[in-house]
């Protein structure tokens, strides 16, 4: 079935290259997200090329040699699409295009066409459009391939504008536009976040593809869109949740990822303030990808970034029942660790339990596995959050009649 519609994808070669700030290791970890990237864009990667460098060609990104090398592959091979894993500038995307006569992208601009198929309501494509347009502005000269002045003739004389000068005048002025639409929307997202009252609010964050819209469906009995692919949702989904008697509102919001487009960072500013202005974030984790730990750190990066670095988290790392892990033992050199070989003890007693200061949770969402314990523990966490501004709740404060009089 998959083969019949990788025939229909664009075929893509992947490009990278390894730095002193970038190992070849870390590049092909790169790669390999860049590929399921291409491959959710609708592309098929057919080959990756990579070159060391102590930094890249200011003027083509690689060497000579390596772009002659791409360019014969692409010519031989009928390569409709080269994709750099690192954003490329204005005058390297004008000059490999002048060499290599191909669609020639960057992750930066492979992300935003993700973004624009995936986005499905007004306020999304809104926000996607002007990450893109910001994106485009200063790579409008790239697209043209004359300068000429418009025509000229009674009251034309003069220096007149250039069809690049037309353009982006009309760019900048659909960028103000948008901006102007976004602000509108804003103001309408806030007093729908100020109408929901003083219930305790968690948020789901996490790196793209990690389970939390199969988590958010889990726990609030949702129908939000789930799959495997990167950045299966964008639009952030809000579902009261009751645990208890407990109610509180949970919201999913957009995966991040590595090198994160700033573009996209400030254009999802009304997305992420529900991350912003969450009481408790729920950081899910997938513990079955093999890079998870760098997954971990740019996600608090970019907490860091948009100021919510500072809330209370618990860490989810889920799927562990897709879990594998080889192991270098003393008995045995090659044993590969599954889940059957893992207790939910063992999976606390390793170094993860720690990483949020013993607020670790081991779960499966697809099969609900250690269910029970999650929902306690955010029960409690909400609880906790709930106690301090409603001190006197009779279901959360038994006490509370006691420590009413008190207070009298």
């Amino acid at each position: 079935m998959l083969e019949k519609e990788v025939i229909n994808f664009e075929k893509s070669v992947i490009v990278g290259i390894v730095t002193q700030n970038q190992s070849e290791e870390k590049l092909n970890e790169y790669l390999d997200e860049l590929e399921f990237l291409t491959f959710t864009a609708g592309g098929q990667v057919v080959k990756r090329f990579s070159q060391k460098m102590d930094k890249p060609n200011p003027k083509t990104f690689l060497g000579s040699g390596k772009i002659e090398e791409i360019h014969y592959y692409v010519k031989e091979n009928g390569i409709s699409t080269i994709i750099f894993d690192d954003e490329l500038t204005p005058s390297q995307q004008k000059n490999i295009s002048k060499i290599i006569d191909c669609k020639i992208l960057d992750r930066t601009n492979l992300i935003l066409d993700i973004f624009a198929q995936r986005a499905e309501t007004s306020y999304a494509r809104t926000q996607v459009e002007l990450a893109q347009c910001q994106y485009l502005l200063p790579r409008l000269s790239g697209l043209w391939t004359h300068l000429e002045r418009q025509k000229g003739g009674i009251g034309m004389r003069g220096p007149g504008e250039t069809e690049i000068e037309t353009d982006r005048r009309i760019v900048r002025d659909r960028i103000s536009l948008l901006k102007e639409k976004i602000k509108t929307i804003d103001k309408q997202m806030g007093v729908q976040r100020s109408n929901r009252g003083a219930m305790v609010r968690v948020a789901l964050v996490g790196y793209t593809n990690v389970g939390k819209s199969t988590l958010m469906n889990a726990i609030g009995k949702s129908d939000v869109f789930v799959e495997n692919k990167l950045f299966a949702t964008l639009d952030t989904t809000v579902r009261k949740v009751v645990i208890k008697n407990l109610p509180f509102l949970l919201s999913d919001t957009v995966g991040f990822i590595r090198k994160l487009p700033t573009q996209l960072v400030e254009s999802f500013k009304s997305t992420l303030d529900e991350v912003r202005e969450a009481d408790l974030l729920l950081h899910v984790v997938d513990i079955s990808h093999p890079d998870f730990e760098d997954h971990i750190a740019s996600v608090n990066q970019i907490l860091v970034d948009i100021k919510a670095s500072d809330k209370p988290t618990l860490m989810v790392f889920n799927k562990i029942d897709a879990y594998r892990h080889l192991t270098i033992d003393e008995d045995d050199l090659m044993t590969e660790k599954t889940t059957k070989h893992y207790t939910l003890d063992e999976w606390k007693s390793t170094w993860m339990s720690r990483v949020g200061e013993q607020n670790a949770l081991f779960i499966s969402a697809t099969n609900k596995q250690n269910f029970e314990e999650f929902r306690e523990r955010v029960y409690e966490a909400v609880r906790q959050i709930h106690i301090t501004r409603f001190p006197y709740n009779k279901f959360l404060y038994p006490d509370y009649k006691d420590a009413m009089e008190k207070e009298e």
